[in-house]
């Protein structure tokens, strides 16, 4: 039982001595890794759905033959191109 205290005890000193547990101490350091955690995700969360749903689009424009989803994919890629020679 000692024994079992002793690792425990150990294991905690081991665990107060981690980063993670080091930004916790402070509230503003919390606070900034919260933030910059919360940026990350943020634009990882843009930049991926930005590329898959431009991968999307052009495999839809790709399937002309179906003409619903043709004119649709058509439409939004001229949408495209249009904002992006005005801007």
């Amino acid at each position: 039982m000692e024994d079992d205290q002793k690792r425990l005890a150990d294991a905690l000193e081991e665990l107060k001595e981690h980063n993670f547990m080091k930004i916790h101490e402070s509230a503003w350091k919390f606070m900034y890794y919260n933030l910059l955690r919360g940026l990350a995700i943020g634009l990882g969360s843009v930049v991926g759905a930005t590329v898959l749903v431009t991968i999307f689009i052009q495999i839809l424009a790709q399937f002309e033959f179906i003409p619903i989803i043709g004119n649709w994919a058509h439409e939004v890629i001229e949408i495209i191109e249009k904002l992006d020679k005005s801007g």
